[in-house]
């Protein structure tokens, strides 16, 4: 007999990447719920994309700051990339077990749900710029403290790791954290408890998923209980984050250390996964346009005047170009689409001359089904900024693999949700 699916509510869905992620994932889990919606825009394109994928049944296209807790269905996994927010505390709720971040940060509406649904999701998956381990500049570290201590507080433990995908095998160098969660109910709670210690190399989900070697010993160190003194006073002297690229919580303790990939495999690069038929002309770069180009991806060392009048002297580096195509490419940004010249955009060479990428390419480097984000009314740039707020799905349907397997394995006969 087969084990039962994973239930899975999917926020700040995008277009769909943790979902495509985890229907890779043999079959093992099944979005049930899923919510997403874009602020700053009348016309809701990812929300658009989504269901022409997916269908419109179990999505909501609404700020989830709106909806009721009791209209989300209970879930055994709960996956999100969320926005990254300062996530300072800005009131106590009074005669409530949480409390209550600035309005607006996204990062409170996922404790919300957490802390009011009656039925826990048992594991949780998250995903957000690795900037987030050093954020802000004022406090390194202040706002990872704030969401692993209120984890600590709903009952759960967390893992995590800064994952760059080309460093196992992967089209493109995009570097992200991705924390896994897991409830004190669960088995997988209990294990990391016990082995705490070994978990990042050895024994956790991450670890097994992909594989690392430490550069730096294993520091640990405790979390205030208080979330609003974790606000104001985390690091408050110190000039670099406590939080390395690896660590875990658990009960409100941190163990930490810097570690690097081991992989030694087959490595997918930007040329494979180039379009192979015809290509638009407006792909292509105009001579015209090429001293822009040249100059946007040179080196500089200029003075330059502020519109306020003040002086000041401007330095960066070259960047390759074009782009090398026998290694991973660099990362995706949300500008990546339209003709006009820019340092960031990928530019590969051809025998008809120099272009860029096509919405399609950029969706192969996240490892999208080619043309998932193609849909009539959303242009190339959009479909191009998609995949700049996009991760790669390859590194979800790895970790939804090894985190299914353990689950089933740790409970001999029957799925743990």
């Amino acid at each position: 007999m087969s084990n039962p699916q994973i239930h899975v509510v999917e926020l700040f869905a995008g277009v769909g990447g943790f979902r495509i992620g985890l229907e890779k994932s043999r079959g093992h889990y099944q979005v049930v719920w899923s919510n997403q919606w874009e602020p700053s825009t009348k016309r809701q394109h990812a929300s658009e994309v989504y269901e022409a994928r997916f269908g419109s049944a179990g999505h909501t296209n609404q700020d989830i700051a709106t909806i009721a807790t009791n209209l989300i269905p209970d879930h055994q996994l709960l996956v999100g990339g969320f926005p990254c927010q300062d996530y300072s505390i800005a009131s106590s709720l009074v005669n409530s077990k949480g409390l209550l971040g600035k309005k607006g940060v996204l990062w409170w509406s996922i404790y919300r749900i957490l802390n009011e649904k009656t039925t826990k999701p048992r594991y949780l998956l998250l995903e957000n710029v690795d900037r987030l381990l050093k954020s802000p500049s004022t406090q390194r570290g202040r706002d990872f403290a704030v969401m692993l201590r209120s984890l600590s507080d709903l009952g759960y433990a967390v893992e995590w790791r800064v994952i760059n995908a080309a460093d196992y095998g992967l089209p493109q160098r995009r570097r992200r954290i991705f924390f896994l969660g897991y409830h004190r109910s669960t088995k997988l709670y209990e294990q990391l408890k016990k082995h705490q210690k070994n978990w990042l190399t050895e024994n956790g989900i991450i670890a097994e998923a992909y594989s690392i070697s430490p550069v730096t010993k294993l520091d640990w160190f405790d979390l205030d209980d208080d979330l609003v003194e974790i606000s104001q006073q985390f690091n408050i002297d110190g000039t670099a984050s406590p939080f390395q690229n690896t660590g875990l919580m658990i009960d409100g303790k941190i163990y930490t250390q810097k570690t690097r990939a081991n992989y030694n495999s087959v490595r997918t690069v930007l040329g494979d996964i180039l379009y192979k038929g015809e290509i638009p002309d407006d792909f292509y770069i105009n001579q015209g346009d090429m001293k822009k180009w040249t100059y946007l991806k040179g080196a500089k060392k200029e003075s330059r005047t502020t519109k306020q009048g003040f002086a000041y002297n401007y330095n960066e580096g070259n960047m390759i170009f074009p782009d090398p195509l026998d290694t991973p490419s660099r990362t995706i940004i949300t500008g990546e689409g339209g003709r006009s010249a820019s340092r960031f955009k990928h530019v590969v060479s051809t025998k008809k001359g120099l272009r860029r990428l096509l919405p399609i390419e950029l969706e192969r480097l996240n490892m999208f089904p080619d043309n998932h984000t193609k849909l009539q009314g959303i242009s190339d740039g959009k479909r191009a900024f998609f995949m700049g707020n996009a991760l790669v799905v390859g590194i979800v349907t790895q970790l939804a693999n090894v985190l299914y397997e353990r689950i089933s394995h740790d409970t001999s006969s029957s799925l743990d949700v």
